[in-house]
């Protein structure tokens, strides 16, 4: 049996090698090891990596991976006074000092409110609270303040010196800017304290846990071309190691790709969505270690800090699937009583009888998920969105008995090579889509369609989005599974019709019925509804968004995920090369700092995708999307919520770029 593969962080034992050579540097200056206890409040002084390991824990936002940190204040009226604040017993600035720094001669601590509103914003304020942090892949150690602190040059400055000169970093020490506000200060500081920027810190990174969790399965190799190809198949059963972040990607019991992936991407939401393993790890597809490994049943554990991969027997590997086949998912029934185009503010409907998440449900029987959440979206003040209305399903079960493709799917589904063999499944569902793209549409439904658009939609090229009974629900999102397309009424070249019928299609997609069967959908209970609203073939730019922190899912540190690029390049799977503006935007903390966590390539040095109003205008519209919703996604007390957001920047020539919301789905619920 192999043995357990770390290949995620620097162990515990090499940090204290390291913290004992640097002792070792230190012992001319009479630095030592302390020997700290794990239940020590605080020390004024950290000996070796051994003492800030006793204090360390692991930050409550780690947009960075592989970080631990250990909280410090320094005490302005007691002669500043440095504390090493033991950050597991004390999770908070305000827990050590209420606790260990009130009365007793010193000042009594406020309450945390006024606490909060004088020690980060005041320039008078008692305390300059921070944290030693050391990043273990680029193995850099920095200090820090929050990104909404206000402190300035001279009181960053006074803790730098504080912590290089009572801690083993001395030298090694920098000072890393956690937002643009900080940033701005960081310009101020004297050229004794050296500055780290967030992009050169992950150029050290090489390992991206994305979904936490554990999974056993036959580990392969495949490269996203393969995939993409169909040269090449994937099972349920199967972690699977991968050249690059694919396009598509079937359902697997975990994910390791050599391309850093974003938080949004569709492979990861899809993770996330089935609990499985998916992490990023630089030069995998030829690492020695994973390769040996390959064609063995494996266990892969993706922790924060590290990754784990265990060569396991198919025994325990099979016992292990039994214990976990996931949750068969019940889609909502469909209603086929809906026969209208209904316009988008009429799709949902709330009163005293009926509560948000239950309107949903009921539009989505008739109108698809996507379409009913759009409809819910309409409800929410001040949140631009294009003008759109839907398709009702009804239309979509019409198609396919006419043309008898309900009694195929029955027939070919019941065959033993389309249950066994996925080149046969993939074969025979492409061929279907093939028939359904020719098929002639309804000559009433067509009819019935041209007159909403030429009323409504004149001369408009129109956007068809799939809006299925099994996608944007409650515990499952669907993300990326189905296709929209778009048409011009009355093209020859581009006709609506084939829009039409590519996206009732797409029910058919090889990685849709995949990941239905994984998760135990009835195939024929799935219906396609339309969601239809003009199309945007010039945005200025284009993003996704989650209303929450996903880096920290404590709720301490609430802030808008935000995921943009220039133009239309798509941002959950940007091509090879090509990065995008990921931003963590504070809204409820004073003065709402903005954090950038990667930049985008496509525009100049120094600039950014959007300018700073078009940023708080789109943050304003994801709280208040946020607040609107939580009714019906985030009522659980002390569970982590969030909405998942698309939305584009478009204007005429001359006009300032206009934000429009096109999409807000449940991420992640369960």
């Amino acid at each position: 049996m192999n043995q357990p593969i770390h290949l995620g962080r620097v162990s515990l034992a090499a940090v204290a090698a390291v913290g004992i050579a640097m002792v070792a540097s230190c012992a001319a200056d009479g630095a030592v090891c302390l020997g700290l206890a794990a239940d020590a409040a605080s020390s004024p002084t950290l000996g070796c990596a051994a003492d800030f390991e006793a204090l360390a824990s692991r930050p409550l936002d780690a947009t960075i991976p592989g970080a631990r940190s250990v909280k410090t204040v320094v005490d302005r009226v007691d002669g500043d006074a440095l504390y090493f604040q033991n950050s597991v017993t004390y999770e908070t600035h305000y827990q050590f000092v209420s606790t260990h720094l009130s009365g007793s001669g010193l000042p009594v601590v406020a309450m945390l409110a006024e606490f909060n509103t004088s020690e980060y914003f005041s320039p008078s304020r008692r305390f300059l609270l921070g944290a030693l942090t050391h990043y273990e892949q680029p193995d850099k150690w920095v200090y820090e303040i929050s990104p909404y602190d206000t402190a300035d040059a001279e009181m960053v400055a006074t803790a730098y010196a504080a912590i290089a000169s009572h801690s083993f970093v001395a030298g090694e020490l920098y000072f890393h800017p956690t937002s643009e506000a900080v940033a701005a200060v960081a310009a101020e500081l004297p050229a004794s304290v050296k500055v780290i920027t967030t992009e050169e810190l992950y150029e050290g990174i090489t390992y991206q846990p994305l979904n936490v969790a554990e999974s056993y399965g036959q580990l392969r190799f495949f490269t996203a071309d393969e995939l993409s190809s169909g040269a090449r198949y994937l099972s349920f059963r199967d972690i699977v190691v991968l050249d690059n972040v694919p396009n598509d990607i079937s359902v697997a019991m975990g994910i390791i790709t050599a391309g850093f992936q974003t938080p949004l991407s569709h492979v990861n939401v899809l993770s996330k969505n089935r609990g499985t393993p998916n992490m990023a790890l630089r030069g995998a597809f030829e690492a020695a270690e994973l390769r040996a490994l390959e064609g063995a049943w494996v266990r892969l554990k993706v922790d924060l800090f590290e990754y784990e991969l265990v060569e396991v027997t198919q025994a325990e590997a099979d016992a292990w699937w039994e214990a976990h086949r996931p949750t068969a998912i019940q889609v909502p029934g469909l209603d086929l009583t809906a026969i209208d185009l209904r316009d988008d503010v009429d799709l949902v409907v709330v009163d005293a009888s009926t509560t948000l998440k239950d309107a949903v449900k009921a539009t989505t029987r008739a109108y698809g998920g996507k379409a009913a959440h759009f409809g819910a979206l309409t409800m929410v003040e001040g949140v631009p969105m294009p003008k759109g209305f839907a398709v009702p399903v009804f239309y979509y079960r019409q198609f396919m008995e006419q043309h008898g493709f309900d009694a195929r799917v029955t027939a070919m589904t019941a065959e033993a090579a389309f249950q066994n063999d996925p080149a046969v499944r993939d074969r025979q569902l492409a061929q279907l889509r093939a028939d359904m793209a020719v098929a002639a549409l309804d000559a009433g439904f067509v009819q019935l369609l041209t007159a909403k658009l030429n009323l409504d939609y004149p001369a408009t090229r129109m956007r068809f989005r799939s809006s299925t009974n099994a996608e944007d629900l409650d515990g499952f999102t669907g993300a990326g599974l189905y296709t929209s397309l778009s048409g011009l009424p009355g093209d020859v070249d581009d006709p609506i019709e084939d829009a039409i019928r590519g996206v009732w299609a797409s029910v058919w997609n090889f990685k849709a019925f995949e990941e239905r069967s994984y998760r135990g959908i009835d195939h024929l209970a799935v219906g396609m509804a339309l969601l239809s609203h003009r199309a945007f073939p010039d945005e200025e730019a284009n993003g996704v968004a989650l209303t929450n922190n996903p880096y920290d899912t404590t709720g301490l540190n609430p802030a808008l995920y935000i995921n943009v690029q220039l133009g239309g390049e798509s941002v959950v799977l940007p091509p090879a090369g090509v990065t995008t503006d990921q931003i963590l935007v504070f809204w409820e903390q004073q003065g709402q700092p903005v954090v950038y966590l990667k930049r985008s390539n496509l525009v100049a040095p120094g600039t950014n995708v959007l300018t700073t109003t078009q940023l708080f205008a789109l943050a304003d519209a994801l709280d208040r999307i946020h607040d609107f919703f939580r009714v019906a996604y985030g009522a659980t007390p002390g569970a982590w919520y969030a909405m998942d957001i698309e939305f584009k920047f478009e204007g005429e020539p001359g006009q300032a770029p206009a934000l429009y919301i096109k999409q807000a789905r449940p991420h992640g619920q369960e």
